[in-house]
């Protein structure tokens, strides 16, 4: 029960593939650190590593291993789906976490801070039409001080919240 994860264990991993196996164990650089871009690690080996999970998506970058025998994404990674979407950045416990960008094949892009797979903290989102948004986040939502900038041009201030945004002020360029 619960949703699909993308956590892959050490048993299928082989069983998906010698390939792939033998690709980690050549590839593999058990590098021994503290911090990665920012994002605390215990002292647990990382890999680099090509992957390409059953859905199709594909991950390249580093990975850690849990006690249990499963590869987490840890570290800096690409990860792709086979509809276009990009994500670019900062991985923590199989999660999006700290600094990325997210392409979307609508032409929509996020650019900015994640935490558990969601917009949070500060950032840019861009609109397929241009416009865009950037400002801070909580949890997917706009939240506090942001700037709005519209099709025209124009620049809009205040406090957003979510789908409000009351006393907003247009920017003037005198």
């Amino acid at each position: 029960p619960g949703r699909p994860s993308n956590r892959v264990a050490l048993g299928a991993v082989i069983a998906l593939g010698s390939l792939w196996a033998a690709e980690l164990a050549t590839r593999e650089e058990s590098q021994s650190q503290e911090n990665v871009s920012g994002n605390s690690l215990s002292t647990a080996e990382v890999y680099k590593i090509n992957f390409i999970f059953p859905n199709g998506d594909k991950y390249d970058g580093d990975c850690t291993r849990t006690s249990s025998g499963i590869f987490e994404r840890n570290g800096i990674g690409i990860h792709t789906t086979p509809n276009g979407i990009v994500y670019t950045g900062s991985w923590k416990d199989d999660k999006m976490n700290g600094f990325g960008r997210l392409e979307h094949f609508s032409g929509a892009v996020y650019e900015g801070h994640f935490k558990d797979n969601m917009f949070h903290g500060l950032g840019t989102y861009t609109f397929p039409t241009g416009a865009k948004y950037t400002g801070n986040f909580n949890e997917n939502r706009v939240e506090g001080e942001g700037q709005y900038t519209d099709i025209q041009g124009l620049e809009w201030c205040g406090n957003f919240h979510f789908t409000a945004a009351p006393g907003l002020r247009l920017k003037l360029h005198v």
